[in-house]
């Protein structure tokens, strides 16, 4: 009984090693009540040290989250910012524009160069065109390094950049976007409008009530969408003026 138990002291002590110095093979054989003592500080040093690895270990696995990003933060931080400098500007030009031809719906007149020109595919600029001379100086073989301008309507570049703002506000990666309640508005709304473009160019009239009516649908609903991605109602008067809509000017509402 007496060499077991010295056989489990020592096979303690020797565990014990992997947080003390090893001794030397040489060192003299201690007593055997020096054995006792020190199995026993050892065995109380390696209780200690595991009380406070268990005590620790709950500790750091429940604070490791707060470092983590990615998932539901980064639609939060990160996407949301990028696409307000992107998008902002030209959703806000176009609610300027969309809503500049009021005066003329609301008499019918699908007609008037207001109306006529929100849905021209040949009046807006939707990308400028980058001049491909080096310093003034145009090395192409054709010696064309004319900027060129890419068009199309301010509604259909509307419905582009409503969907990729409206497509930014989520709270995780993992939501389809036509799930997300501001592209389901963004939706809404294209539906609407589009009835409303086929009557601007198939067969304007100067008097289209059901015109005057669905244009007021699509008001109703821009402003569901754009109190989604945290723009300013219609009737605020913020869409009085012009908006750049150069990418990355601003995050902000101006």
């Amino acid at each position: 009984m007496l060499n077991r138990t010295v056989a489990l002291l020592l096979a303690a002590i020797s565990c014990s090693h992997a947080f003390t110095t090893q001794p030397s093979a040489s060192a003299p054989r201690r007593h055997m009540t020096e054995l006792f003592a020190e199995a026993e500080d050892d065995m109380s040093g390696r209780r200690t040290f595991l009380t406070t690895v268990a005590a620790v270990i709950p500790a750091v696995a429940y604070a490791a989250p707060a470092f983590a990003s990615g998932g539901a933060t980064a639609g939060k931080y990160t996407t949301i910012p990028i696409a307000k400098r992107r998008y902002y500007g030209r959703v806000q030009e176009a609610v300027h524009e969309f809503l500049l031809m009021g005066p003329a719906v609301i008499k019918g007149d699908l007609t008037d160069p207001t109306v006529q020109d929100f849905f021209d595919v040949t009046k807006t600029v939707v990308v400028p065109g980058k001049k491909k001379d080096i310093n003034g100086v145009c090395n192409k073989k054709d010696g064309d390094c004319k900027a060129t301008d890419i068009y199309d309507s301010r509604y259909n570049d509307m419905k582009t950049t409503m969907y990729l703002l409206g497509n930014a506000f989520r709270i995780n990666q993992q939501k389809a976007p036509d799930n997300l309640p501001t592209v389901k508005a963004a939706k809404k709304f294209f539906k609407t409008m589009n009835l409303f473009e086929r009557k601007v160019l198939k067969n304007p009239s100067t008097n289209d009530k059901a015109a005057t009516a669905l244009y007021a649908e699509a008001l109703d609903q821009l402003d569901a969408y754009l109190d989604l991605v945290e723009l300013p109602p219609t009737e605020s008067g913020h869409y009085d003026k012009e908006f750049s809509t150069l990418v990355g000017e601003s995050s902000r509402i101006t």
